[in-house]
């Protein structure tokens, strides 16, 4: 039998993944929430950056849920299943389901270790946010 190490989701990593995500934001002028949970899909880390909306705040936390639900980025899904009615229909009623883009998965090492989801911009926007704060992880590494 042998035992596998699992990766985690480090502290410093999710602070640095914050501040590159908030920086894209005010890049890109939006007013953002950006929220980063561990596979467990316990918070590990949130921001509501100064001026941003009340309703951000859920829903970057959905995304992130969502993106480490199922290791994909929520802007995959609505393309897979728009052609599907009672995928389309069925899963937005799932709890946290969010299908809309702005949430990425977390990687590390090969494994998936969190979600990130960014709300406030338009979902292209918040996709570049949530993107710009993967590029911490290539830090991490090397």
């Amino acid at each position: 039998m042998s035992i596998q190490k699992k990766a985690i989701l480090p502290q410093e990593l999710v602070s640095k993944m914050l501040n590159y995500a908030m920086s894209k934001a005010k890049e890109l002028d939006t007013k953002s929430c950006i929220a980063i949970i561990d596979d467990g899909g316990n918070l590990a880390g949130f921001i509501k950056m100064d001026g941003s909306n009340l309703m951000p705040s859920q829903i970057a936390q959905n995304k992130a849920y969502t993106a480490v639900g199922f290791g994909l980025p929520t802007a995959d899904w609505y393309p897979s299943i728009k052609d599907t009615p009672s995928l389309l229909h069925g899963l937005v009623h799932t709890d946290r389901m969010t299908i809309f883009g702005g949430g990425c998965p977390i990687y590390i090492e090969g494994q998936l270790v969190g979600g990130i989801g960014v709300s406030g911009g338009t979902p292209d926007q918040d996709t570049e946010c949530a993107q710009a704060a993967l590029y911490a992880i290539e830090e991490l590494l090397i």
